[in-house]
């Protein structure tokens, strides 16, 4: 259903790119709009992971330096059937994650250190499973074509002036043509890719948990990282708003509700969603072993190696504090194999 919602969404984009194109009434300006908005995304398609993983001075990491953290992704991106993605730390005590690459053989993942130091083994595993869910759907390529389509439909807008005015250009609606292609189809545009975002970010949490095996740790990892988005502040974030999407909670102040202007779900419904899911594998479960009992040598299923066995809904995660009993990427400093040293 995400699926098809999508591609309903990318094909409204290009109605709306085309509808715009014919209240200008030229093709002139409309070719030249396009030309340039793929030009400036294709070139972002290339090199976002780089810009992005610059713009948030995130350090990669390996086995050496981040034992845990790497073991976890290596662990989920084997139980995905992906490639395993390059790993990436992020200096910033607001707890989030994110992916980025143009495609599973290009993909890198990111968490903050104030993600692993607030959240439970179970709860990072969910985290990255999540942003894995990204990369298997290629998630990047979808918002890069959005983009483009937004980006053209906004040069439409700024184009209205110089080609709304000709007497060639067979506008049907005159000067109210330009100003609804000028005003009214970039507005379009914005709505319509902040709901794709949104979108993709309910397909992701449902395979996320999927490939974790546990609905409920992504909930009460996206409880926790959104508490802990409200409270701290992401300064990187900040200066470059642009890149917000691409979190798995919104990293701004701000814009927390699920409404046409945000370019992520509300986490209340997401947390929901996820409950239900818990409630539905645990039903089927239940109904699997009644009707085939697991035999007794059987191996337990799961990626960590212990029995995916249901978690009732209601039950509430109560990690430890500091759940990992010590820093799980090496003290900051802490010698040649730091990651930031």
């Amino acid at each position: 259903m995400n699926t098809l919602r999508t591609a309903m969404l990318l094909a409204a984009m290009t109605a709306l790119f085309m509808g715009a194109g014919f209240l200008i009434g030229g093709t002139g300006g409309m070719m030249i709009a396009l030309l340039i908005a793929a030009g400036m995304n294709l070139f972002s398609y290339w090199n976002a992971d780089k810009m992005v993983l610059s713009m948030n001075r995130a350090v990669e990491v390996n086995e050496e330096n981040a034992p845990e953290y790497y073991a976890i992704v290596q662990a989920l991106a084997k139980q995905a059937g992906l490639p395993m993605p390059k790993t990436y730390l992020i200096d910033s005590p607001q707890p989030n994650a994110f992916a980025t690459g143009r495609n599973p053989e290009n993909a890198a993942v990111a968490a903050s250190t104030g993600l692993l130091e607030r959240l439970s083994h179970e709860e990072v595993a969910a985290v990255m499973a999540h942003e894995l869910a990204h990369v298997q759907h290629r998630d990047t390529l979808t918002m890069t074509i959005v983009a483009t389509l937004a980006g053209a439909i906004s040069m439409l807008g700024n184009f209205a002036f110089f080609f709304g005015g000709s007497r060639d250009n067979n506008n049907p609606l005159g000067f109210v043509g330009v100003l609804v292609a000028m005003l009214v189809a970039p507005f379009a545009a914005m709505i319509v890719q902040m709901a794709v975002s949104r979108t993709r970010e309910y397909e992701a949490d449902r395979r996320g948990a999927e490939i974790c095996g546990r609905p409920l740790w992504l909930a009460s990892a996206l409880d926790k990282i959104a508490r802990g988005a409200e409270r701290i502040p992401n300064l990187d974030a900040e200066r470059n708003p642009a890149m917000a999407h691409l979190f798995i909670i919104n990293p701004l102040s701000g814009e927390r509700m699920d409404n046409l202007f945000s370019t992520h779900p509300s986490t209340e419904n997401r947390i929901a969603a996820l409950q239900q899911m818990a409630s539905e594998m645990g039903s089927t479960s239940q109904a699997m072993r009644r009707e085939a009992p697991m035999a007794a040598d059987e191996p337990p299923a799961g990626p960590w190696g212990k029995p995916d066995e249901p978690v009732p809904p209601t039950e509430p995660a109560r990690p430890k504090p500091n759940p990992w009993g010590r820093n799980p990427t090496g003290a900051r400093g802490a010698g040649p194999k730091g990651p930031w040293s």
